[in-house]
């Protein structure tokens, strides 16, 4: 067992609840896709492009994926407790800043500051692995994870009725209030985990050729990060699709947006449930022709009278389902790859994987702009998707012929 004490709720002189870092998780999904049915709105309101406003997923995950970088390793250094409250009140302040934006210029600087809540997701994991032993680490990450996969269900429909009701910056108004709630909690909850200073940020950049020398490596993360980024292609493009070629309001938009969620939780059940009798590669292997086979058939009925938004939204359960097969077990892969780097792994892996996505956000926001029917973005999705089956082929490839390498 941890020599960590048990935590006690409201106790900062103790570890927090698990439920704070469920939270802490959740606001950093959230904030990611619940304004995104009110980007027509944001559009007309700026008087600029649609491809503009939809900047905001990608540049979002843009600094996101740099931030991942870092936020592992300052966390090491100066604790938790101090980066997360630090982390948060920026995050308040640049939702207050996206709120009352004057153009869609500052408005984008805004939402890049908003990505410093990628730390929710980074340290409420590393929080689990400072307060429990590997085994019950793993079982604790994954209510943090599921409890992650339910917020993007109802994210986007709660944004969705809020700019129905109040206007688009009700929803960063919403993001202002959670933030400094999820302020009050930590501070009152959240005790420091992590115990003495680690290694600088020097040395720990000072690993990464080992892992970029590692063939498997780059395996996991491409089939993690084209898998990925098919969902990511669909934050993208997805509100432009629904907005201009199926002539959805905001919410029902929200409700829609919600789709690929669904699948994802039913994916990391399957993955929880079968991984270890199945093995991580055939279980990669198999969420990514999950994956393929879904947007095919989507592909194959936007070309016939079939084509609706209920057909379009209906099948990118099936993205998610692939993504909850595949992310967990890329994941262990690429940690699994060089164990004693398992941390520099984790943080290089997670910047490749939000930074592909933020190149393909931008191209499926672009493309759907001038797009006449969702064919677009479902051509962008199921070619990122066969990367991702032929990058785990050749991983397992790999495998066979050299071992472990």
């Amino acid at each position: 067992m941890s020599l960590t004490p048990k935590a006690r709720f409201l106790d900062r002189a103790t570890p927090p609840h698990i439920a704070t870092l469920i939270l802490l998780a959740g606001l950093s999904a959230l904030s990611m896709s619940v304004f995104l049915p009110a980007l027509p709105n944001m559009t007309e309101h700026y008087q600029t492009e649609e491809w503009v406003m939809q900047l905001s997923v990608a540049l979002y995950l843009g600094v996101n994926a740099i931030l991942q970088i870092f936020i592992g390793p300052l966390s090491d250094y100066f604790g938790r407790r101090p980066v997360i409250l630090w982390g948060i009140a920026a995050f308040t302040l640049a939702s207050l800043a996206c709120a009352v934006a004057p153009t869609p210029e500052l408005f984008l600087i805004a939402r890049m500051a908003q990505a410093i809540i990628a730390l929710g997701l980074v340290l409420s994991r590393a929080i689990v692995r400072d307060m429990y032993p590997q085994d019950q680490a793993a079982s604790m990450i994954g209510y943090v994870t599921m409890g992650m996969a339910l917020v993007p269900m109802i994210g986007p429909a709660i944004g969705g009725y809020l700019n129905d009701l109040m206007g688009w910056q009700s929803n960063f108004w919403m993001l202002v209030v959670l933030a400094l709630a999820l302020f009050w909690l930590v501070y009152r909850d959240l005790g420091e985990t992590h115990q003495g200073h680690q290694t600088s940020l020097a040395n720990q950049f000072a690993q990464y050729p080992e892992l970029l020398t590692a063939r498997r490596f780059w395996g996991y993360c491409m089939a993690a990060a084209f898998a990925s980024g098919s969902f990511f292609a669909f934050l993208g493009g997805a509100p432009g699709v629904g907005a201009n070629i199926y002539g959805l309001g905001s919410t029902a938009l929200g409700f829609y947006m919600g789709a690929p969620a669904v699948g994802y939780l039913v994916g990391n059940y399957i993955s929880g449930r079968f991984s270890v009798r199945v093995g991580v590669n055939r279980m990669i292997l198999w969420g990514t022709v999950v994956t393929c086979a879904g947007l095919l058939t989507c592909l194959i009925l936007s070309y016939t009278p079939f084509d609706s938004a209920a057909v379009f939204f209906g099948f990118m359960c099936f993205v998610g389902l692939g993504n909850g097969m595949v992310l967990p077990n890329a994941s262990a892969g690429m940690l699994s790859v060089r164990p004693h780097l398992a941390g520099t792994a984790s943080g290089l892996g997670g910047a490749i994987m939000i930074g592909g996505g933020a190149i393909l956000s931008a191209v499926a926001s672009a493309a759907s702009a001038v797009s006449v029917g969702s064919s677009t973005l479902v051509w962008i999705m199921l070619i990122t998707s066969v990367f991702s089956v032929a990058a785990i082929v050749y991983t397992i490839q790999r495998e066979k012929r050299v071992g472990a390498v």
